[in-house]
């Protein structure tokens, strides 16, 4: 199973011959998910391998242009490739109206289906599970209602000791009980503690996105822990004011979240054009959160 987090977009509202507008694609557990559609995302998708077709889920965290004009470009596209399966996107409350009448304006009919799951900007919880990973979403700061993301495996399974199994002759009907943890009673009546056939879980991974938000402390418990998180760093703390005035955050302010959060490691991103480089970023936020990267559209993250 993988982990991956590819940057297809890591710039702000200005697309720069190097940071196209923030979309990001992620493989969680063959769980195909991008995370907002900025313009010339499927331009970006196929410039770094990333395949259309695989897609079930799309997350878009707020209706600031930089994180969603992509998207229905990228959803004619895939009708015309062939797609047939349907695909969820989560999003807030006028998405659903955009993408339909942008739709229904040049009359295309898709040869699938899109749900559209409203989010409210205000409310935390679990918006999508299956019986390997979760989707959660929480409130961000933002000028506009704007949602955060959290992407986190379940629980796993026990590691079952095959050898020490086999040996004791146990029944196969043992092992889903091992595997979640759980005593079983074999076919010879005894109950067999099933610490004595596996080993422990591998540890479960998760993954933080927070996209245009200033610097908000009422994050921290959704994100505290996370192996990897994602935040904004439009500004460094030379442009503060401009950060504060327009509800963005600072390198700084975006590595004490990290510090505070006890992440394991940050990446910053949604870059303003207006630097040249990212080297401003990198040296401020390590200051405060010495793991710290500064994102590069085409970056894979392996968690």
């Amino acid at each position: 199973m993988s982990f991956k987090i590819t940057i297809l977009g890591s710039g702000a509202a200005l697309p720069t011959f190097s940071r196209n507008p923030t979309a990001q694609f992620i493989d969680c557990n063959n769980r195909h998910i991008l995370i907002d559609c900025g313009e010339g995302t499927q331009m970006q998708m196929r410039k770094f391998g990333v395949k259309f077709q695989k897609l079930t889920h799309i997350l878009i965290s707020h209706l600031h242009g930089d994180h969603f004009f992509g998207l229905v470009g990228l959803l004619s596209t895939m009708h015309l490739l062939g797609r047939d399966q349907g695909i969820v996107i989560y999003g807030p409350i006028g998405l659903e109206e955009i993408v339909r009448s942008q739709l229904e304006i040049e009359g295309a009919k898709l040869g699938y289906g899109i749900t559209f799951k409203h989010l409210d900007g205000k409310t935390p919880g679990i918006i999508f599970e299956d019986k390997l990973i979760e989707i959660h979403t929480f409130p961000l700061k933002h000028r506009i209602k704007t949602n955060g993301f959290v992407i986190k495996e379940k629980t796993k399974e026990h590691i079952l000791l095959g050898d020490l199994f086999k040996a004791d002759g146990l029944s196969l009907t043992c092992i889903p009980k091992f595997k979640k943890g759980e005593n079983a009673r074999n076919t010879d009546g005894k109950i067999y503690n099933f610490q004595d056939y596996t080993l422990p879980p591998a540890p479960s991974k998760s993954y933080a996105y927070c996209s245009d938000t200033a610097y908000y402390e009422n994050i921290i418990p959704f994100i505290t822990g996370v192996n990897l998180l994602y935040h904004e760093a439009t500004f460094t703390e030379a442009h503060k004011s401009r950060a504060k005035a327009t509800f963005h955050s600072t390198a700084l302010e975006a590595a004490t979240i990290a510090q505070k959060a006890n992440v394991k490691k940050l990446i910053l991103g949604h870059l303003s054009a207006r630097f040249e480089n990212s080297k401003e970023h990198e040296l401020e936020a390590k200051t405060i959160f010495k793991n710290t990267e500064v994102v590069e559209d085409g970056t894979i993250y392996s968690i």
